[in-house]
């Protein structure tokens, strides 16, 4: 058990790290390479925090263990738009532009709306497709509207400012930064299906909670960084952004290598009719004065609490 318990540590602090590099090392070669801030602020930082829960559930998917993979896409989707954008809220209150509201929010949601259909049953690879090609056109409709009001831009050129760094050294610190998350991404797993089997606890479960918080750490450290440097556009493209992936791309990905048969109804059921839920209170939350104040965040923190207890 002891050593079940050091594995998840250790996969969740590489996963986080790892991930922050490749994600740092990523968007400086696409700056340097004269890429628009926009794309890097959006797609690179937006979604490459989504990395792990990308990896973490392929490898489960690929691996037979499918009820990880869905569980750490809702719990992880959960997570974000409750736990950490309160956690968020709580530093500091997230100011909203209008765009966001109008643009991303309900785009979001119907992701989420969208993967709750899909995953009944499981997600098959005609599924997966249909996924894919919501993800093409929510990427085609976020850059659009990015063109006029580009909200994360700033954030981008001053988290990746190229004009002192190398190419090659960034190069280098993409790939180690990938080849860490996907260590981190192993370990993270193996630890937490050990433990599913010792505690005798549902693997839906354990990916719902453990593997997901493990796989938004990235996401958790972006929320904190921004609100203490009160970037909080960035903090809501952030999970916005990733919310998105997580349903679209994460789920297309499953679908693809295998996920049938999933039977598991507080999985894709109550989870992923929680992670909608959360996604419409948040939206609700960022809607009224165009901000996120503290009391909001600490009862989106609460709403978090309050949902895990179902999902055993």
């Amino acid at each position: 058990m002891v050593l079940t318990l050091l594995a998840l540590a250790a996969g969740a602090v590489l996963l986080a790290y790892a991930a922050d590099q490749f994600v740092l090392g990523a968007a400086r070669v696409a700056l340097i390479s004269r890429i628009s801030p926009m794309v890097v602020g959006v797609v690179i930082i937006g979604f490459g925090t989504s990395s792990p829960e990308l990896l973490v559930s392929a490898i489960a998917a690929a691996g037979g263990d499918s009820e990880i993979a869905v569980g750490n896409i809702v719990g992880s989707n959960i997570a974000n738009l409750s736990l950490l954008l309160g956690v968020g809220a709580i530093i500091v209150p997230i100011t909203v532009l209008s765009s966001t509201v109008r643009r991303e929010v309900p785009i979001t949601v119907a992701a989420m709306v969208l993967f709750l259909i899909v995953v009944q049953g499981g997600v098959a690879w005609w599924e997966a497709i249909v996924l894919f090609a919501a993800m093409a056109a929510a990427l085609w409709r976020v850059a659009r509207g990015s063109k006029r009001d580009d909200p994360l831009g700033p954030e981008a050129e001053e988290l990746a400012d190229p004009s002192h760094h190398s190419m090659r050294i960034e190069i280098l610190r993409t790939v180690l930064g990938l080849i860490g998350t996907v260590a981190g991404a192993q370990l993270l797993l193996w630890g937490a299906i050990d433990l599913a089997d010792r505690a005798g606890l549902g693997a839906g479960f354990v990916g719902a909670t453990l593997v997901a918080i493990g796989t938004s750490l990235p996401e958790l450290v972006t929320v904190v960084q921004s609100a203490r440097r009160r970037e909080t556009d960035l903090i809501v493209g952030n999970l916005l952004g990733s919310n998105l992936f997580n349903a679209l791309m994460v789920g297309g990905v499953i679908g693809l290598i295998g996920a049938p048969d999933l039977d598991d109804t507080r999985l894709t059921l109550v989870a992923a009719g929680a992670a909608v839920g959360v996604s419409l209170l948040a939206a609700g939350a960022m809607h009224t004065r165009r901000a996120v104040e503290r009391w909001e965040g600490i009862a989106l923190v609460v709403a978090y609490a309050a949902i895990v207890p179902f999902l055993a």
